[in-house]
């Protein structure tokens, strides 16, 4: 699970969107741009790794629509699961998504993030092509699928590869769910394991 959060890959250039989507794609760029180059100021900063991971958090929760994604994630087992199993799930996630990045912190120090083009996607919201240029490496391309649905710019969806994370991580947490003779309570299990494994490399690497 831990690979899927950081896929990566070179993607064909996106045409750009029609006039009629101008300020749609215009605000979802501005949106990535801005969440892009704050995560770039905290990743080159000197603050202690703890400090760090608490100022990733806060940007992933005012970026990702981790709700909407968890419920996408899940699919039908979001509409059988308690309110209780909800919430951990969610925690779980978030949390998973910002240690898996804190663990490769080093890796991202003195990246530049530019963004490309945007494409309106439908209903799904807008696609803003991004390229991350890392000392030494190989340029990156993402893509990021932004959606207004809850009334401001979000993100839904990390496209690398021509894969989807949201729907690679739906197909893999259902396996798991599977195997687990149906249970969603399995994939919580799965989900705190990795967490703890997360955490044991980290105080292990201090």
């Amino acid at each position: 699970m831990q690979r899927r959060m950081f896929l990566t890959g070179l993607l064909a250039a996106l045409p750009l969107a029609g006039a009629g989507a101008d300020d749609r794609t215009s605000r979802a760029a501005a949106f990535i741009e801005t969440r892009g180059k704050a995560l770039v100021a905290v990743l080159d900063g000197d603050a202690p790794l703890a400090e760090k991971r608490t100022m990733v958090a806060d940007i992933l929760r005012e970026s990702v629509d981790v709700r909407g994604v968890g419920q996408f994630v899940l699919g039908r087992h979001w509409r059988t699961a308690s309110e209780g199993q909800r919430g951990e799930f969610l925690e779980l996630f978030e949390e998973t998504l910002v240690r898996s990045l804190s663990a490769r912190f080093g890796e991202f120090r003195g990246v530049t993030f530019t963004v490309g083009r945007a494409q309106v996607r439908g209903d799904d919201g807008v696609l803003v092509a991004t390229t991350v240029d890392r000392p030494g490496q190989p340029t990156v391309a993402l893509d990021w699928l932004v959606s207004e649905t809850s009334g401001r710019p979000l993100i839904i969806d990390l496209v690398a590869e021509g894969t989807s994370l949201r729907i690679t991580q739906r197909s893999e947490y259902g396996s798991v769910i599977q195997r687990g003779g149906g249970r969603l309570d399995a994939l919580l299990e799965a989900m705190r394991r990795q967490l703890a494994e997360l955490i044991g490399r980290e105080v292990a690497s201090n």
